[in-house]
């Protein structure tokens, strides 16, 4: 009889086993189902379209309606499904409740994450500092912008400013992401009248037109680095230009040809551009960079003295010499 029963137990057991094999397996084909669902469901409709406009910025102009927005912000690869974009506004809060405004794209994101933002006013256009050195030119000003502000267009930034040249103020800025780069040379212009401002009776008292002082300054800035000594080149280059002596300074040609002065050859001296001060006498036609204020103000306090010539060595030190004998022997001494 014992036996029987265990036999009988057994065959319970296994029958038990059997059921509740098959019925986890059966929770486990369902869990993977629902998570293979939720995933198509995320990927179709929930996650950002592949053309999302990443580090661009989308407007909701004032007075739209909340289906407008979707309609828009679907065609412009914001969301993938218009109907969800609204569906998720009004759960958050009601499309009386969508913020006018820019909305600045830095990365992907989901619909879900986009009806938050546009029920709460979320721009995300936080100030992007940005700063131009001393001496940058137009060129070197698009590079550096092109890198931080999505909606600079370097070419046309070029193409404007290009008669610019020295007039571009180098600065620290604080730019919204969404700046174009008309709006960075109206800054960059006004930012430059304001420090001008600022020592217009230094510029007033010194009597020569304010295009030939920023040509001079843009000179100096290129030629020294601390005030002191931009206003004994200032000095040496003013005189110059007052006996009629060649300026010859090899500022220009990083402009002209990009080189510098220990890679020039008798040849590019030699260049008929119009920045070639050894073959032209007097200013160059144009900056030939945008100055800092120091070296600005350096080319209207120029410090006087008897010296025609200069040279910085290796080192960044300064030398003079009223002759040019003595020049040429410094030359030799510093450089050879």
């Amino acid at each position: 009889m014992r036996e029987i029963f265990n036999d009988n137990l057994n065959k319970v057991h296994g029958t038990a086993r059997n059921w509740l094999s098959d019925d986890r397996n059966k929770y486990i084909t369902l869990g993977f189902f629902v998570v293979g669902a939720l995933s198509l469901i995320h990927v179709l409709f929930l996650s950002a379209p592949e053309k999302f406009p990443v580090q661009s910025t989308v407007s909701i102009e004032n007075g739209v309606t909340l289906g407008e927005v979707a309609t828009q912000f679907k065609e412009d690869n914001v969301v993938r499904s218009d109907l969800l974009l609204k569906l998720f506004v009004v759960l958050l809060g009601g499309d009386r409740n969508v913020m006018a405004g820019e909305y600045y794209m830095g990365v992907h994101q989901s619909v879900f994450k986009i009806a938050r933002r546009m029920t709460s006013g979320a721009f995300e256009l936080d100030l992007v500092s940005i700063s131009i050195p001393e001496g940058a030119t137009i060129a070197d000003m698009a590079i550096i912008f092109s890198r931080r502000l999505p909606e600079f267009d370097a070419d046309r930034f070029i193409s404007i400013a290009g008669d610019e040249e020295g007039y571009l103020f180098p600065d620290t800025y604080f730019f919204f992401p969404n700046t174009t780069d008309i709006q960075v040379i109206d800054v960059m212009r006004e930012t430059f009248k304001q420090n001008i401002e600022s020592i217009s009776s230094e510029i007033e008292a010194f009597g020569e037109p304010v295009e030939d002082v920023i040509i001079m300054a843009s000179i100096l800035e290129k030629e020294a680095r601390r005030l002191q000594t931009k206003r004994k080149i200032s000095g040496v280059l003013w005189r110059r230009i007052s006996i009629g002596m060649p300026l010859q300074v090899d500022a220009v040609f990083p402009y002209i040809i990009g080189k510098n002065t220990f890679e020039l050859t008798l040849e590019d001296l030699r260049n008929e551009s119009p920045y070639n001060t050894y073959v032209h006498k007097g200013l160059p036609p144009a900056p030939i960079a945008n100055p800092g204020l120091s070296s600005i103000l350096a080319a209207v306090t120029p410090i006087p003295s008897d010296y025609l010539f200069y040279l910085a060595d290796r080192n960044g030190i300064t030398h003079y010499s009223a002759t040019f004998e003595e020049h040429k022997k410094k030359k030799r001494l510093y450089l050879n």
